[in-house]
């Protein structure tokens, strides 16, 4: 009876859209599509132990004091699309000398936006985002959410927030060249 009763509730919570709806990121295919992308990344010379490296410039909060920034595209899935991958240097205080000399000791995270499909989020240009510790584990919030998908879509603060706001419309603060 008790069973019955619950099933009742929930159906009608349901059908007035009480019920809380799908985080908008970190989901199982949110997750599993990184994966994808760190592999495809991994592939490519762009994570992992055997990555390429360039002269890192001067960065700023959330992605760290020096970065270095690739531009490309990859193929995820079936899909091609623009991949941007950031990696991001700490402490505060570290210099492109120190990165270069030891970037393994200095790589905090991994930053990418990936161009999905079209109709992905039509809201944010299709971009997927993730952040990665330098493993290819996913980095999470303070909720304990993954960090990989339309990441705090909706929200005042986090990745969409902030890119929205680049110069040329494109989410992209280095560049307006990548479409």
């Amino acid at each position: 009876m008790k069973s019955k009763l619950f099933a009742g509730i929930a159906a009608i919570a349901l059908s007035a859209g009480i019920a809380h709806a799908a985080p908008p990121f970190g989901t199982k295919a949110d997750t599993d599509y990184a994966a994808a992308i760190w592999a495809q990344m991994v592939d490519m010379g762009l994570a992992g132990p055997n990555r390429i490296e360039s002269l890192p410039y001067e960065g700023t909060a959330p992605h760290g004091m020096m970065l270095q920034t690739f531009y490309t595209h990859a193929t995820v899935n079936g899909h091609t699309g623009t991949l941007i991958v950031k990696n991001n240097y700490g402490p505060k205080d570290v210099t492109k000398d120190q990165v270069l000399a030891a970037p393994d000791k200095h790589l905090g995270a991994v930053t990418v936006m990936f161009r999905r499909e079209k109709g992905f989020d039509a809201d944010n240009q299709d971009w997927f985002w993730a952040k990665f510790l330098k493993d290819g584990t996913l980095d999470k919030n303070a909720k304990g959410m993954q960090l990989a998908g339309m990441v705090a879509k909706g929200a005042d603060v986090g990745c969409i927030a902030c890119h929205s706001g680049a110069d040329g419309g494109d989410y992209l603060f280095t560049t307006n060249a990548i479409k």
